[in-house]
């Protein structure tokens, strides 16, 4: 899918076009993710942290409103539980100056980082640094957050829809290579699985 074209001012346009939006918000209620942390997701989110090397990592569902980390871990809290309490206020953890750089709650504005893009494209998303990427570059997050690389991939559900993403980030310029790609793109493919399940009684 291509992305938006450039709004008549110049600047480009943040946030895609999702016109799967209602579908995906349908679907998640049916689910039950996204609007509540979850222990097994800030888990998931943790072992991701470590198996990418990244200093924070999230499982995030993207709703027509916004989006909801239910799985968070960042290296200032270690399991994402400071931040996950404090929903929609977009500070960041209890621990000092390293968390409010991130600034990270649960929910984040959809205008917010790289992960709707990656649902609309359905395809993961590979962001070595973003200042490199004009469409990109601009994004709040670089200059609210110091996010400077991304890594993500969608989690597709069985009946078709991206329901949101498994991500890493870092404040640091990364090389994430084809090892980091797989990585990514195989956690995603294993919680895709592990969400299926939840009809059958998870």
């Amino acid at each position: 899918m291509s992305y938006d074209p450039p709004r008549p001012a110049g600047r480009l346009l943040l946030t895609p076009e999702d016109r799967e939006a209602p579908a995906r918000t349908r679907r998640l209620r049916v689910l039950g993710l996204g609007e509540h942390a979850e222990p097994a997701f800030d888990a998931f989110a943790r072992r991701l942290a470590e198996l990418a090397a990244a200093p924070y990592a999230m499982v995030n569902f993207i709703g027509e409103e916004g989006q909801f980390f239910a799985g968070l871990h960042t290296r200032h809290t270690g399991d994402g539980s400071a931040d996950g309490n404090r929903q929609g206020s977009g500070e960041g953890s209890g621990d000092g100056a390293g968390g409010a750089r991130f600034g990270l709650g649960r929910r984040m504005a959809r205008d917010h980082g790289f992960c709707p893009h990656v649902v609309v494209r359905r395809k993961a998303l590979v962001l070595e640094d973003v200042r490199d990427y004009p469409r990109f570059a601009g994004n709040p997050v670089v200059d609210e957050f110091g996010i400077r690389s991304y890594l993500g991939a969608p989690l597709l559900d069985r009946t078709g829809i991206a329901l949101g993403t498994v991500c890493v980030t870092d404040v640091e310029p990364r090389a994430w290579g084809r090892s980091g790609l797989e990585t990514i793109k195989a956690t995603a493919a294993e919680l895709a699985e592990r969400i299926a399940l939840r009809e059958g009684g998870f």
